[in-house]
């Protein structure tokens, strides 16, 4: 754990405590206090680490009484889930992006290893590179929703 830099220390924190538990809620500033960290240090870790795309559902609240709730979803239970996935991608989608979005159907086993490779491939820049990194990006995006979809009505 040397190696790791206190985002990942933060990430590591919190999904042990979502292994034992269904969903967490945290208040920002304790977490901050924990590791001695400022509060938009959780910002960064939870918006970066804890998304959609990688089957994560994050709601906040603020003011005073005010906390942070996360959530491990389960692709293969939930739908909404794939909606969400849909809505986050818009209109551009990076490589980066949709590696996650693949890596996590895989891990919720809403894929295989050979479906994983056959997505990989067809998004991959070398496929459907256009000499144009929004173009590229905006194909890429109109190919992840149309396999989102796709999965969401066949099961």
């Amino acid at each position: 754990m040397a190696d790791e830099n206190i985002s990942d220390l933060i990430e590591h924190y919190l999904k042990e405590i979502l292994a034992e538990n269904e969903q967490v809620k945290i208040r920002r500033s304790e977490i901050a206090g924990l590791f001695d960290v400022v509060p938009s240090q959780i910002n960064y870790v939870i918006n970066t680490r804890f998304t959609i795309q990688n089957g994560y559902i994050v709601e906040s609240k603020r003011g005073g009484g005010g906390y942070i709730r996360i959530e491990k979803v389960h692709l293969l239970d939930d739908i909404d889930v794939l909606n969400s996935l849909i809505a986050a991608i818009g209109n551009k989608l990076s490589k980066r992006d949709s590696e996650t979005i693949v890596q996590t159907l895989y891990n919720n086993e809403l894929i295989n290893r050979r479906e994983v490779s056959i997505i990989l491939a067809a998004i991959d820049k070398d496929a459907i590179d256009l000499n144009n990194s929004d173009l590229t990006d905006i194909l890429r995006a109109n190919i992840m929703v149309s396999i989102l979809n796709r999965l969401r009505y066949e099961r």
